[in-house]
């Protein structure tokens, strides 16, 4: 007995499956002329199938990188690709990458950059020798030389011969670094302008007459004088000449006694000549420098009495050397103050003072110049004459040296 029901007569049976046709084969296909009536506008359609939609990678599509452009020199011929490498370095057969390429020079044609001109070789620089040349001697008769053996001809060899050479069109010229930069020509200075000359005078045209009563007054023309080349010329010779007069005039000199000056009379008793060697004793004391002293006494018949000494000699500063005479004798002749005396001689300073000597009243005066000094003492005179006197008695008493 089978495991399965069997079928009865007259009934279906319940183990058959009766074929259902499918809906997309039984469904009419689109007529040729007329629009698919299953087909909704607006949807898909369910039979088509749709590529599948590129996944989101977040980057925007790069363009394809540029040709590059071939450097100066290289061939235009394109390299190639060298294959791609085996799955093991074993079996990797080596590809040379430079197969097919010419690597025989710099000189290839190429469409796009002509090729360069020949290089002309640069003439070649004379050799100098660090030293001169010695002097050859004259060359002798010549020697006789022995005979040269024959040479035998060398083989003739076979040489590469290298194909003519190919015109190419010129090329343009390289840039050429600039020259060295100059300074820059230093400005030419204006030319000086000189001054404007006075236009000539104008004279009257011909036929001309000055009418009645005019007379013509010269016109004087200005004197331009350098002065600052004269008051140069003064200032470097005038100044220091009028500093030195003073000292040419009065140095050096001589000092001389005369035996009568205005009526009075030198004195030669012996106690005139004690007191002229106690003077000149206290003079060249202080005086070591001096040249010369000189001392005297002079009378006169009325009973007036002049003692007159002093020395010669360099003096810088007359002024201060006759203040300093006055006080040395202040205390010997009980001086008062001493009062300036006009000379009227420029560098020559004196001045005298009132005292007393024996009970008896005497004036003291000093004339001291720039080569020598001179003192009296006056009795029975006042302080203008016994200067005037003093003056009288130093122009006989010291004279210039010749």
């Amino acid at each position: 007995m089978e495991g399965g029901p069997t079928p009865v007569p007259g009934r279906p049976d319940p183990t058959r499956v009766e074929s259902r046709p499918d809906p997309v084969e039984s469904r009419p296909g689109p007529v040729e002329g007329r629009p698919d009536p299953t087909r909704v506008e607006g949807h898909p359609d369910p039979t088509r199938v749709e590529p599948p939609a590129p996944r989101w990678s977040g980057s925007a599509p790069v363009p394809p990188p540029p040709p590059r452009r071939r450097g100066w020199g290289e061939s235009a011929e394109p390299t190639p690709v060298p294959p791609a490498p085996a799955a093991s370095p074993e079996h990797q057969v080596p590809v040379d990458p430079w197969a097919g390429v010419d690597t025989g020079g710099w000189e290839l044609n190429s469409a796009h950059f002509p090729a360069l001109p020949p290089t002309l070789p640069y003439p070649a620089t004379p050799h100098t020798l660090p030293y001169p040349v010695p002097a050859l001697p004259p060359p002798g008769p010549p020697a006789a030389r022995p005979p040269a053996p024959p040479v035998s001809p060398a083989p003739m060899v076979a040489r590469p011969v290298s194909p003519p050479p190919v015109s190419h069109p010129p090329v343009a010229a390289r840039p050429v670094s600039p020259p060295p930069r100059q300074a820059p020509p230093a400005p030419v200075r204006p030319p000086k302008q000189r001054r404007a000359t006075a236009p000539p005078p104008a004279t009257p045209p011909p036929g001309w007459q000055a009418p009645r009563g005019y007379v013509p007054v010269p016109v004087r023309r200005r004197r331009r004088w350098p002065w600052v080349l004269l008051l140069t010329v003064a200032c470097c010779c005038g100044v220091p000449l009028w500093w030195a007069q003073p000292y040419s005039t009065q140095y050096p000199v001589n000092a001389a006694l005369p035996e009568e000056v205005t009526g009075l009379q030198l004195r030669d008793d012996a106690q005139s000549q004690a007191t002229v060697r106690q003077l000149e004793a206290e003079v060249r004391q202080e005086n070591l420098l001096a040249e010369d002293t000189f001392a005297g006494v002079y009378g006169s018949s009325t009973g007036k009495l002049v003692t007159v000494f002093g020395s010669t000699g360099i003096r810088l500063s007359p002024e201060s050397d006759a203040k300093a005479e006055l006080t040395r004798l202040q205390e010997r002749y009980q001086l008062e103050p001493g009062v300036p005396v006009e000379t009227g001689v420029r560098g020559r300073y004196e001045r005298c003072a009132v005292g007393r000597t024996d009970g008896d009243a005497v004036v003291v005066c000093t004339s001291v110049d720039h080569g020598s000094l001179a003192t009296g003492v006056f009795t029975r005179l006042s302080v203008d004459d016994s200067g005037r006197l003093l003056d009288e008695l130093r122009q006989q008493i010291i004279t210039p040296k010749a």
